[in-house]
């Protein structure tokens, strides 16, 4: 009897082994992207975008903080996206409330064709104010995290870097000139959000030279930013996204002459609106 079980014993540890090699090799398999498919809207989808600046010294001391929301909603009619309910709040020091958020009125129903190449003409911001950068960025943000999330299916692979961008100057107009070094995006695994299975694509972008002279303030410095992006394997939707950038550089402020360096750090997510 003893003999027996023992024998029994050996045979199940001998069938767990194998099935522990099988198992991975039948997993793997199944880790792929979809491949040829479009991105499907359904209708009008609203996200929710908060992005938070933080204006530091030298010596890593918070001087001043920046918080921008904003509604941005795709799948409207003729493939065009819009914008509305952007507001910004502004406090100075590392721990002052921020105060009530002001509207910034002059993005108030923004809309336009969503083509993130189009948003580079010199004539696309006429009617926004030349110190709207973080408005601006609101705009290319979007844009690019759409772009790096749903563009790239049929190049990515399982843990495998894909340098989507090498040395590429881009104009942005009315403020300055940007130089992305490497962009690169990774596909690191699956996870839910929103109740959508969804690829979660990583990318990242260092030592990038940046220039901007806007309103009589001048910068000049790089740029490191990278984040997530959660994207629905069925419809290729962007369920949740992040942004982070870092940018050091000497900043010239409209009627002074002294340089100050300083360190730019914000951080944003991008979320859809869950409507009950």
């Amino acid at each position: 009897m003893r003999m027996k079980t023992n024998s029994a014993l050996i045979t199940g540890l001998v069938l767990l082994a194998a099935s522990s090699l099988l198992v991975p090799c039948a997993f793997a398999q199944t880790w792929t992207l979809p491949q040829g498919t479009a991105v499907k809207d359904s209708g009008p989808r609203t996200y929710r975008f908060i992005v938070d600046y933080n204006t530091a010294n030298t010596k890593g001391e918070m001087v001043f903080r920046q918080r921008l929301t904003g509604e941005y909603t795709r799948g409207l009619a003729g493939g065009d996206v819009m914008w509305k309910n952007v507001t910004q709040a502004d406090a100075a020091g590392p721990v002052a409330p921020f105060p009530a958020p002001q509207k910034q009125d002059f993005m108030e129903g923004f809309r336009y064709h969503n083509d993130l190449v189009s948003t580079m003409n010199p004539e696309f911001f006429k009617a926004f104010p030349p110190t709207a950068m973080m408005e601006r960025n609101l705009v290319w943000d979007t844009g690019m995290i759409e772009m790096f999330g749903q563009n790239f299916f049929d190049h990515l692979k399982l843990n495998e870097p894909y340098h989507s961008i090498s040395n590429a100057d881009t104009t942005l107009p009315g403020v300055g000139t940007f130089h992305n070094r490497d962009v690169v995006l990774e596909w690191i695994g699956r996870s839910q959000r929103n109740g959508q299975e969804c690829a979660v694509i990583n990318y990242e972008a260092f030592f990038n030279p940046l220039e901007i002279a806007t309103g009589g303030m001048t910068l000049k410095g790089r740029s490191d930013y990278w984040g997530e992006i959660w994207v629905s394997l069925g419809t290729r939707q962007i369920e949740y996204g992040t942004i982070n950038e870092s940018v050091v550089g000497e900043m010239k402020l409209p009627g002074q002459d002294t340089i100050q360096v300083v360190n730019i750090f914000r951080n944003g997510t991008l979320e859809p609106v869950v409507t009950k």
